[in-house]
């Protein structure tokens, strides 16, 4: 049921720790935790998939767009005297940044084609083939779009062949559940069951192997955290990661990866967001924490917003938006201090990633549903079946370039169109647990190895 946005259920949201902890042992805990939530399914006991919602029909069988334009037809030599249809059909041939940052340094003619958003609006079109975006806003950014998704589908082009493959496999001994680049790609944390976060030097692909794995974060008995970890997020140079072991600890990457604090809470910590001035926790007991790194990570307050373990969260400007097991989405408005809107689903998420105004999910039957932000609160617009037969455990959307994992054992790469359209897939032997992408680099887990492709600049 979701409650209207000015309509406050603040029943049940603030933990004045009323409820005793029982103390779990943290490993059992965790397993029991995959063998329920991940575990892909037996063979003709699939969950139903969730129909695919059709979409909007005013976005279906259109008039394709005709470029506005001031270019001269008739009365100029040369070039200019061309039609814009046939400027354009030149254009299409140069690369999207050369046309963007050159052609309008050559006269106001080709700077007025260039700068109108209907020119890039028709490129994209025809380079696609398909509805995009899934959700547009009115000041969408149509040149950035094509620059990404043209170098997305360049560098993904010959079912992946362009870009340089590598296997890390040496450098845990159990299960990666989590990864996360830093620095543009340079760096690379990936957070395992063998209870270490390993710090990977990217840079150093391709030589020497022992050059890749610079450390294992913290110095207690060998392991960075007691119990299995499950979340990375990153602010800058610092990281934080968190454990079945119930903390968060504070990574400082400018020092060398000194931990810098540590935050002890009263549940395995599933996942985590981290913003300049909040730090959001999600954990197994049902428990969202914000806490300010501001000030000495001092506890803003703790809701509970869920019946069952928080699974997946992020934060931005104005809300923080949570979805677990007990399948329901909530997001909560971080001005106003309550809870803006309670989405009862039929499935439960997994991972997600926004990109405003678009927040893009993987649930446990394999699908990806995307939200839109729309008057002032989020709205279920598109479910789409992109082949996952099972969980799907990681995400990472952008302006031109989707990458999902799954317990099936598989990453696929699309283009962010409606639907998805799927441009490379590779198995791996095991099922994989996390996926990040930052500038030319793509970072999977897969069991006990990291995944990791190299994209042509």
């Amino acid at each position: 049921m979701e409650l209207p946005p000015g309509s406050c259920d603040c029943s049940g949201v603030w933990d004045k720790d009323s409820e005793p902890e029982p103390e779990l042992d943290p490993d059992a805990q965790a397993e029991a935790y995959v063998a329920r939530v991940l575990s892909p399914p037996k063979p003709g006991l699939a969950p139903p998939r969730a129909s695919v919602l059709a979409a909007p029909a005013e976005s279906r069988g259109a008039p394709e767009p005709r470029a506005a334009t001031k270019v001269p037809t008739a009365g100029v030599p040369g070039l200019l005297s061309l039609p814009p249809e046939i400027l354009l059909e030149i254009c299409a041939y140069l690369d999207a940044r050369l046309v963007l940052h050159v052609l309008p340094r050559v006269c106001h003619a080709l700077s007025d084609l260039v700068r109108d958003h209907v020119t890039w609006r028709l490129r994209v079109q025809r380079r696609v083939r398909a509805p995009y975006p899934v959700v547009e806003e009115e000041d969408f950014d149509w040149p950035a779009a094509c620059i990404e998704l043209e170098q997305h589908l360049a560098q993904w082009a010959d079912d992946g062949r362009r870009a340089e493959y590598f296997c890390l496999s040496d450098g845990h001994v159990a299960c990666i559940d989590t990864v996360l680049l830093l620095q543009d790609g340079a760096l690379c944390l990936s957070g395992s069951r063998d209870r270490n976060v390993n710090l990977w030097d990217l840079r150093q692909l391709g030589a020497d192997p022992s050059h890749v794995l610079v450390k294992t974060l913290g110095t207690r008995h060998n392991s960075t955290h007691k119990g299995w970890v499950w979340s990375l997020a990153a602010q800058d140079h610092r990281v934080c990661s968190g454990s079945w072991d119930s903390t968060v600890k504070l990574w400082d990457m400018a020092a060398d990866g000194q931990q810098f604090g540590e935050i002890k809470e009263k549940g395995a910590v599933l996942c985590l967001s981290y913003l300049p001035d909040i730090l959001v926790a999600g954990t197994y007991n049902k428990k969202v924490t914000i806490y300010d790194p501001r000030a000495g990570l001092v506890e803003l307050k703790s809701l509970k917003l869920h019946s069952s373990a928080v699974l997946a969260l992020l934060a931005e400007d104005r809300h923080i938006i949570t979805g677990s097991e007990d399948h329901t989405l909530v997001v909560f408005d971080r001005r106003a201090n309550r809870v803006l809107q309670r989405l009862q689903l039929d499935s439960y998420l997994l991972c997600m990633s926004y990109l405003e105004p678009q927040l893009w999910t993987g649930d446990n039957q394999g699908l990806l549903q995307v939200f839109a932000k729309c008057n002032g609160g989020f709205q279920l617009i598109r479910s789409f079946d992109v082949g996952h037969k099972s969980q799907i455990t990681g995400i990472k959307h952008s302006l031109g370039a989707l990458y999902t994992i799954s317990t099936d054992k598989t990453i696929r790469v699309h283009v962010p169109t409606d639907p998805p359209r799927t441009i490379y897939t590779r198995s791996h032997p095991n099922m994989m647990n996390g996926v990040c992408a930052q500038a030319n680099m793509v970072v999977a887990s897969g069991n006990v190895s990291l995944e990791v492709w190299r994209l042509q600049a």
